[in-house]
């Protein structure tokens, strides 16, 4: 019983990254049992994990090992919650868009702590040359991987769950949630919101083929789509999984700790640039591939 509670706050094994199954997924599952055991809802986890994130990236700032330490602990540990928080949602079908948005903006609070916190702490070194290698490395390369990869994603459970097993959005309709809030009723949603609208709009700038695919079948299969059409999407989407789950937390959290604990965080913003961007544009090419051919493929389907 235990164990099926487990598996059923997964996602799916397609896109659960193996650091994620062995590690952060087990610990994140008995926290939402203590969690849920409380009472406390997934968005106040989620919340908690901004802290921490955010308590990390000020511990990088300094240039002392163990404080560092402390930060690289507080990390592991804001990670843990925000695992804990998606396993708690689908436990206690808690599920909601502002928990979907929150647990977004998680991640990104972590890391604008950590960049300037780290730029900080390489200024007396770097001058104010460290803050544009920050603006390369977060803005351009990092916020744009990390939004893909989260959009490939949840694609793929698309096809291979349906709508309620993907948290795939569309633009139009956030956008239109968007308008209807108001700054007097609702500010602090409408400020997530804000936010979100334009990460999703992002998306489907940056997924033309895509977005020509997804218009198809919605016209052609509204309702359900053909198995073989599933079954040829997901095909060609589950090796591509690697190297979104890649661009996530675990990889870049381990370029982060190995550049911190040898003394020169500017490493990390060194391999964001370059090793992660590269993953991102090959990951990019291959999927927006994959829709053109199934694009062409669409009227064999039944």
């Amino acid at each position: 019983m235990a164990n099926q509670e487990y598996q059923a706050s997964l996602k799916s094994a397609d896109t659960e990254e193996h650091i994620d199954i062995y590690f952060y997924r087990p610990i994140g599952y008995q926290w939402a049992r203590f969690f849920r055991m409380l009472h406390v809802t997934p968005n106040v986890v989620t919340i908690l994990s901004i802290f921490l994130g955010v308590g990390a990236g000020i511990c990088f700032g300094f240039n002392d090992l163990k404080i560092n330490i402390v930060g690289i602990l507080l990390l592991v540990w804001a990670n843990m919650y925000d695992s804990c928080d998606g396993q708690l949602a689908r436990l206690t079908n808690q599920k909601s868009a502002l928990g979907r948005i929150l647990d977004g903006a998680a991640g990104d609070l972590w890391f604008i702590s950590i960049y300037v916190c780290i730029c900080i702490r390489l200024m007396p070194e770097w001058g104010f040359w460290i803050w544009g290698l920050a603006v390369v490395s977060g803005l351009l390369c990092h916020s744009r991987q990390c939004r893909l990869a989260d959009y490939y994603r949840q694609i793929h459970l698309f096809f291979l769950k349906g709508k309620e097993g993907s948290e795939m959005d569309d633009a139009i309709k956030q956008v239109a949630i968007y308008k209807q809030m108001k700054w007097k009723r609702e500010p602090l949603q409408k400020f997530f919101q804000f936010f979100y609208k334009n990460y999703t709009l992002a998306q489907e700038k940056e997924t033309p083929w895509f977005q020509k695919l997804k218009k198809t079948i919605r016209h052609k299969y509204p309702n359900q789509l053909p198995d073989n059409l599933r079954a040829d999407f997901r095909k060609g989407s589950l090796p591509l999984m690697k190297y979104a789950n890649f661009l996530t937390f675990n990889w870049r959290s381990f370029t982060l700790f190995a550049s911190i604990l040898v003394g020169m965080p500017w490493i990390y913003f060194c391999v964001e640039i370059v090793v992660f961007t590269a993953v991102y544009f090959y990951m990019h090419y291959r999927h927006e591939k994959l829709c053109c051919e199934i694009l062409v493929k669409i009227a064999s389907y039944e």
